[in-house]
Formats: structure tokens, sequence, C-alpha cells
């Protein structure tokens, strides 16, 4: 979660202008991150069963936790897995460390678990390690499609620090850095497939200029047009981001690929009333209520958005602050506000 570089990028665009829904729901298509940087979370049997209670038909785990994934077999829950950022130096190596990564995280699942995705990195786009991105990408399309598993997608997820332009909106552009890996990754993208996933967080934007980005525009409530870009108008600072992302993917090979909605939320303590369980809660209704509209966006209208809400749990061993109340539900896993 690039906190900082979320806040600049869309303070940049905002500050040049001025329903319920049950998770129940929400089962086709949306998700929810499963992270498990806790020590008082329940085990990952009760959180397969919870996400089966409450419909949540998709899942995103950050790395190939063996026992979460021995709980998922069976549960008909789609799965996004991830690959860690550290592991990438020693799998883009050659092709037989990722054969051995695949045979050992992916390959004994297959029978029981509906992968959907394979993410190669998490916000590691720009950085030192960027490059390895690439790599480590064509070497698991390769087995994959040597196995003819052409439902399983290999992607990558980059946050707002990968964006150097984001106003307006069809101006987006990545950073000089970001374009020169991208200009590899989207153009295999394309070629697949497969979608290209971003973290878009309108909260960093308003708690870090409260007077310039409206809590309305944020939250997905506004009722007038707040950014006019040529033909495209902007109700909601979501919208506007991710257009900004498909405008910067247009330029460097990536005009047909599709973008899933890695993470997205709002915190519900840790930074006063900028935090609290009612923003948080008409926050992500309305980000469900939005996304299975299947409205899409200004410049993709009517373009269906995979997406996953950031996150299941609030996590105590994250840093101090508001990384450690993103979550739909406490430890004990009663919600931490209606969602229903």
């Amino acid at each position: 979660m690039a906190v900082l570089h979320w806040a600049a990028l869309i303070l940049s665009f905002v500050a040049a202008s001025h329903n319920r829904i049950g998770l129940v729901e929400a089962s086709i298509g949306i998700g929810v991150c499963y992270g498990m940087l806790g020590n008082d979370l329940p085990s990952p049997t009760q959180v397969v069963n919870l996400y089966k209670t409450y419909g949540i038909g998709n899942m995103r785990l950050f790395d190939p936790n063996p026992e979460a994934l021995q709980a998922l077999r069976g549960s008909q829950i789609d799965v996004s897995i991830g690959i860690r950022n550290e592991d990438l130096p020693s799998l883009a190596v050659s092709q037989d460390a990722v054969n051995s990564w695949f045979a050992t995280h992916v390959e004994p699942y297959l029978n029981d678990i509906v992968f959907n995705h394979i993410t190669v990195g998490n916000e590691i786009i720009p950085g030192s390690s960027g490059n390895y991105v690439l790599p480590v990408m064509q070497y698991l399309q390769k087995i994959l499609d040597d196995r003819s598993l052409a439902g399983i997608k290999v992607t990558t997820v980059v946050s707002g620090a990968a964006l150097g332009v984001s106003y307006p909106p069809s101006s987006g552009a990545f950073t000089l850095e970001a374009s020169s890996i991208m200009s590899g990754i989207l153009p295999l993208l394309a070629q697949r497939g497969s979608p290209l996933m971003i973290n878009v967080y309108p909260y960093f934007a308003y708690a870090s200029d409260p007077v310039n980005v409206h809590l309305d525009y944020a939250q997905f409530t506004a009722t007038s047009l707040v950014v006019q870009d040529g033909t495209l108008s902007y109700y909601n600072l979501f919208d506007a981001a991710v257009d900004a992302f498909i405008a910067a993917m247009e330029k460097v090979g990536g005009a047909n690929v599709d973008v899933v909605v890695s993470e997205s939320g709002w915190p519900s303590d840790g930074n006063g009333d900028f935090t609290t369980p009612e923003l948080a809660g008409t926050y992500n209704r309305n980000f469900l209520k939005h996304i299975t509209s299947k409205a899409g966006t200004p410049k993709r209208p009517g373009a269906y958005i995979e997406a996953y809400i950031f996150a299941m749990f609030n996590e105590n061993q994250k840093p101090d602050g508001v990384e450690q109340h993103f979550g739909l539900f406490h430890p004990n896993m009663k919600p931490v506000y209606p969602v229903f």
C-alpha cells in the first residue's frame, strides 16, 4: 500500500478542480484481501468459512501460505495468489527456479482450488527490484502454456507510485522508471488477455488535504460534477484514479488490457475523525455498489472491473495507525461495521 504516493498523485488533480449492499450480493467478481499480519487472527479454516458465510467469492493471498491453501481446498473460492517481492531476485534467475516455485505452491492444489491470478510482486514498480517482474512473468506463462492452464492469468500489482502524471485523468502517464518496465509487461498482458492489477485508495488523498479533496468525492456520494476532463465527467475520485492508470497503460502498449482493482478500502480508526467505522462502512458499501453496478468508468463505460476490498481483518502487527484498521472484521470475526 503506497500511502504517500497515492496522496500526492491524487491531490495533484483534485486540487486543480474542485445504499447499502451486502457482501453476500458481491460473490461474483468481488473479493477481499486476506492479510495475515496479526497474532490474534482466526485459523485459515475459520477464515475460509467466514468468506463462505458472507458469500465472498474471491480471495487475494499476498503469498502462498500453505495453511491457507490447504483450507481453501474444495471451497469454490477463486484465489489470486502472490509471489513475495523478496523471492523475485532468485526466481528471475532461471526457468527451473520458477518451475520449482510453481511445483511447490500451485501444482499440488490445482485439482481443488480455482486460481484466477498469480501476481508477480506487489507494488514493486518502480523500484530497484522492478526489473525482476517481467522475466518471472514470462517463466510462469511458459508453465501455464505447457500445462494448458489458460484460466490462470499472470500479472503484477502497481500502486499510484507508478504514475508520474495523474491529472487530468486522460493525461495519466507512468513515471519514466515505471514506463521502462511497464512497456515490457503490458504487451505481454495484452497478448495473453491478462489484466493489470492496480491499488486505488481515495482515502489517502482525502486525509492529506480535506480542503481540496472533498469527502463526497472520495466516498462516491457527490451529486454534482467535480472534474470535467474533455468529454469525460467525474463524480468520484475512484473513477478518476482508475482512468489515470488506463491512460498511462495506453501509452505503453496496454490499450486493450483490463484492470483489476487489487486493493481499495477505508480505515475505521487510527486518524481521528478521518477514520471512523461510519466512514469506512460508507466507502466500502458504495465501492461494492459501484463495482457490482458494472457502470465502468467514464473512460471505459459499462466495463466490469473485478475488485478486492482491503482487507478482511484488522491486523495488529502492521505499522501503528491506520494500517492496523482496514479490516471488515475484528479478529474475533465480528464485523467492524455493518456490511449488509
